[in-house]
């Protein structure tokens, strides 16, 4: 390619528009251009780019065996039903009418559709195990959609479905594409962490998100200093601590008349915010379905985990006690909330009607004379301890998030934490669509069986986002070589003034192609500064200049783009360098 012949439109200035640095870049090297809110063009260098991920993606996955298909983005509203998810799946599902009022929706995802095609493709063990997979455009109607294509509303994916006869095969082809993911992310030159993930909306009993490590990352990792266990933040389970310490205190009422969080009582009364409990007022159900109240109690210094909160029984679909229930339940008003239930208590926990249930935070159930609400405007109890002031709670349960120098749940160092961008994901799916939409297929004894199903999703197009997040400097962007739009540059310096330059440049051109390496030809005629600013800024990993000078020292001017000075060297060892020898 000569980039006289390309379209590169380069900006200088940067964006009102970009919030984080991929944003920027990708809008300052032209790889693309907003058209609406999270909609986006993708220019012939953006293209390029893509198409190397997409490429890199399609050979691993058909390397791994997995079989490519290509399913619609517009699905229609009764599959979604078949599964309940035409209203579950909520406002991000952009639903459409045809001119015969039929309704659809613009994919956010496929089993729905990869479900129906196996029921009407599969019908026998001897088809199994199979692997679909697709790479297609996706929509999500985000709330904000931002930050260009790491949370753009129309986005480009891989996703993958197997099919098996028994849990053991699942688990078999849920390793291979664990394995085959690895492969990908290193193919590309990424750095890269597999860490267990949250099944959340698609449900599965198994998950692994693929995290590419960014400071810039929106996702929180936690990972052990001594061994390869990894979780993100909604998964990562937070240890029991040690056995409870003997009560060493008298309860004891503490007047707090303007502190409302624990941070402030902890200031007041001169004690580590350790030592004080938050009690966050819920409304789940009980074991009947009635609502029921629920308070759920936490360190001070500790966040309650909405996901793990959300498993636990009676609290699927939790929601946050208003002020009257609170007020019905504790005759108190937030801020001044504990599980000691006296005074303007109106139950007791424990009572007949269990009207109010208590779930301690494994941390908190280990505690001994510490601080909670009084249930009092105003004040609040220091010196409690379990099964003397108040029963021992109705569940022990980890309820919070990680934080930093926790022990590993493996038991092998402490939890520290890097930031990510999610590029992928693998799901061990179950059963969970096959049965909701009656795919069945006969086993070896000849009986109708639902297979089970995994799901395995890459997002082509944030991999672009998130190598420049991982890879860039104040000069631009610098990618890794498999997703460089162009491996080489071949840089000329004032062809004009001398034929020899531009015969030098061309030949050199010519042969590394010919090496099959992805080179492209600068032949624009810009000054240096201008044209090296260019190069730097797309992120072309190796630029070879030839000048007049170069030609008569029987060299050229070599450097990677993350070096700090270039080189001059001669054919031969240049060829070597890069891999045309």
């Amino acid at each position: 390619m000569r980039l006289s012949q390309f379209h590169l439109h380069t900006s200088k200035e940067t964006p009102a528009e970009a919030e984080i640095v991929s944003h920027k870049l990708m809008l300052k090297a032209g790889m693309m251009r907003k058209l609406a809110a999270g909609l986006y063009t993708w220019s012939p260098l953006g293209l390029r780019v893509l198409r190397k991920v997409e490429n890199a993606v399609r050979e691993e996955m058909n390397a791994a065996g997995a079989l490519e298909l290509l399913m619609p983005t517009i699905q229609p509203k009764e599959l979604w039903e078949e599964t309940g998810r035409w209203q579950k799946f909520g406002g991000q599902l952009l639903k459409i009418k045809d001119r015969k009022e039929a309704e659809y929706c613009y994919g956010p995802t496929a089993e729905e559709v990869i479900t129906d095609f196996a029921r009407n493709e599969l019908s026998s063990y001897k088809q199994l195990p199979v692997n679909f997979y697709n790479i297609q455009w996706k929509f999500r109607d985000e709330i904000r959609p931002r930050f260009g294509a790491m949370r753009a509303r129309e986005f480009l994916m891989k996703d993958a479905y197997s099919f098996h006869v028994d849990d053991e095969s699942l688990a078999a082809e849920y390793q291979n594409m664990y394995d085959t993911y690895g492969r990908v992310f290193t193919r590309l030159g990424l750095k890269f962490r597999a860490v267990a993930a949250d099944t959340g909306a698609i449900g599965g009993s198994a998950s692994h998100e693929f995290q590419v490590l960014a400071d810039s990352g929106e996702d929180a990792i936690f990972f052990s200093t001594g061994s390869d266990y990894a979780a993100n933040v909604e998964l990562a389970e937070a240890v029991a601590p040690g056995p409870r310490a003997a009560a060493g205190e008298a309860m004891r009422k503490v007047d707090t008349p303007t502190q409302k969080t624990c941070e402030d009582v902890a200031a007041l009364m001169g004690i580590p915010l350790q030592r004080t409990v938050k009690s966050v007022a819920l409304m789940g159900v009980d074991g009947d379905g009635a609502p029921q109240f629920v308070l759920a109690l936490v360190r001070g210094d500790h966040a309650v985990n909405e996901v793990k909160l959300a498993k636990l029984a009676g609290l699927a679909d939790y929601r946050m006690a208003s002020e009257g229930e609170i007020d019905t339940h504790l005759g108190s008003e937030p801020g001044f909330l504990g599980p000691v239930l006296v005074g303007g208590a109106k139950s007791t926990a424990g009572s007949p009607k269990q009207a109010i249930r208590i779930i301690a935070d494994r941390s908190v159930a280990a505690m001994a004379d510490f601080v909670v609400g009084a249930n009092e405007k105003g004040f609040h109890l220091a010196g409690v301890n379990w099964g003397r002031d108040l029963p021992e709670p109705d569940l022990v349960a980890d309820i919070r998030n990680v934080v930093e120098g926790d022990p590993s749940p493996d038991g092998q160092g402490t939890l520290a934490i890097a930031r990510g961008v999610e590029v992928g994901h693998v799901f061990a799916l179950g059963r969970k669509y096959s049965e909701a939409m009656q795919c069945t297929v006969l086993d070896a004894n000849g009986k109708a069986v639902h297979p089970a199903m995994g799901c395995y999703g890459i997002g082509v197009s944030r991999i672009v986002a998130a190598a420049i997040e991982q890879n860039h400097d104040d000069n631009g962007i610098i990618w890794p070589d498999a997703m460089a739009p162009w491996q080489v540059a071949v840089c000329m310096i004032n062809p004009k003034n001398d034929a020899g330059v531009t015969a030098a440049a061309e030949a050199l051109y010519r042969e590394l192609n010919a090496a099959g390496i992805d080179a492209v030809l600068d032949d624009r005629g810009l000054r240096p500064g201008a044209m090296f600013a260019d190069i730097e800024l797309i992120g072309i990993p190796h630029r070879v200049v030839v000048s007049e000078r170069g030609l008569a020292a029987g060299s050229f001017e070599y450097r990677h783009r993350r070096a700090s000075e270039a080189e001059n060297l001669d054919r031969a060892a240049l060829l070597a360098r890069l891999g045309a020898a």
